[in-house]
């Protein structure tokens, strides 16, 4: 089901107008549809029935305390990448006990703050991380749970920026060093070894990376079972991709299928962390049209959100949909979508033909996922409003920034 869609000639998120939101709570403005979010994570847990697993939603995918909350709500654990994400998900009602703490730069604070509230498991990224978190353990009396995050040196085929399971990316503990690494683990009174784990990329559209990565492991978990260390469950990361344009992502349950057709009856819980397929099509930019500025080579039009509301397009020259809020008759020009950010990046969308008029809306669409999450503060410019939309009612789930908020941390010299 569409959950944004057009009523009379009129854009809505759920049975919400657009405009009325605009009229409400200003542009630039994140809207969210709690049933679209609600769907997708019910589609992907149903995918995976029949299979014992525990679903991480990826937390830097889209952070807002309400959507969190309400992914909780469902039964959803978390992935986590730094302690201010964690923070987020006590915050939001998550369980501790269904999160596991990722990333490569883990900080001797955050772990001490992860193990007392008991999260479910680390994702060791190398062996000097895994050295820090036995001895931050020790000095807390405690046992850390672990998964080494394995890199399998697995093309993803996406964006290379995105992409996070070959030899030459930072992240995981290269093939190697996987054996060596848990027979140190294993010697130690203070880590207790529970999974392995991989994530090979974002927004990855093609079965096939996924499958060989998940071999991959398969053949590493063997080996360690012949040296005495057992494995109680494989986390397979996220990346499902979504459509942007014209991408042909695999549906969940396709997705599934292959998967756990490579696992059969292993004996191993199933850890997933979707992120973007979960929240990326449940939300949109909505932005309006300041000016419109004709020229003999490109016309632009200059919208109040900017590469610091959405840095996708700037960051990836990622596509996102435009779309009018009220359908609007008359001749169409094709427009450059840019906004106010003083660098030539600044763009939301190119080559777009529509037919503008200054003051009218725009939503930019498939904005759910790494938009809020990624926006900054450059150019002094507040960060935009969050609405989530339940049926007919429109909820306020972040206020917008004031540029006094900006400044409330800052100090003069004397």
């Amino acid at each position: 089901m569409n959950h944004f869609a057009y009523h009379g000639g009129e854009l809505h998120a759920e049975r919400v107008p657009l405009r009325h939101i605009a009229e409400r709570y200003g542009t630039p403005c994140y809207v969210y549809s709690r049933a679209a979010l609600e769907q997708a994570y019910r589609e992907f847990a149903a995918a995976f029935a029949g299979r014992e697993h525990l679903i991480c939603y990826a937390v830097k995918a889209n952070s807002s305390l309400a959507l969190l909350n309400l992914l909780a709500r469902l039964g959803s654990g978390f992935d986590i990448v730094s302690g201010g994400e964690l923070e987020r998900v006590l915050a939001a009602g998550g369980d501790p006990g269904k999160t596991v703490f990722s990333g490569v730069g883990k900080t001797a604070e955050e772990m001490r703050r992860a193990l007392a509230m008991g999260i479910f498991c680390f994702n060791v990224e190398s062996e000097s991380e895994l050295l820090r978190l036995e001895r931050v353990a020790a000095e807390s009396g405690t046992v850390a749970t672990i998964s080494l995050r394995v890199n399998p040196d697995v093309d993803p085929r996406t964006h290379p920026y995105i992409a996070t399971g070959l030899s030459q990316n930072k992240f995981g503990v290269a093939h190697a060093d996987v054996l060596r690494l848990y027979r140190k683990a294993r010697e130690s009174r203070h880590l207790a070894i529970a999974g392995i784990g991989y994530h090979i990329g974002s927004q990855l559209t093609e079965l096939a990376p996924f499958v060989a990565a998940l071999d991959r492991v398969l053949e590493l978990v063997g080996e360690l079972a012949a040296n005495g260390i057992t494995i109680t469950h494989v986390d397979i990361g996220g990346g499902l991709g979504i459509r942007y344009r014209d991408e042909s992502p695999p549906a969940f349950a396709e997705y599934a299928r292959a998967l756990k057709a490579r696992l059969g009856a292993a004996p191993f819980r199933l850890l997933l962390e979707p992120g973007r397929a979960l929240v990326g099509n449940a939300g949109i930019l909505l932005t309006r049209v300041e000016y419109l500025k004709r020229g003999a080579a490109k016309h632009f039009a200059v919208v109040d959100a900017a590469m610091n509301d959405l840095m996708r397009p700037a960051l990836y020259d990622a596509y996102h949909e435009v779309r009018q809020v009220v359908t609007a008759d008359g001749s169409a020009e094709v427009y450059d979508i840019v906004g106010p950010v003083c660098e030539s990046g600044d763009f939301l969308a190119h080559a777009r033909k529509l037919a503008l008029r200054e003051g009218e809306l725009i939503a930019i669409m498939s904005a759910g996922a790494y938009g809020m999450s990624m926006s900054s503060n450059y150019n002094t410019r507040p960060r935009a409003a969050e609405v989530m939309v339940d049926d007919e009612t429109a909820h306020l789930i972040r206020a917008r920034e004031a540029v006094s908020d900006l400044m409330s941390m800052e100090r003069l010299l004397p």
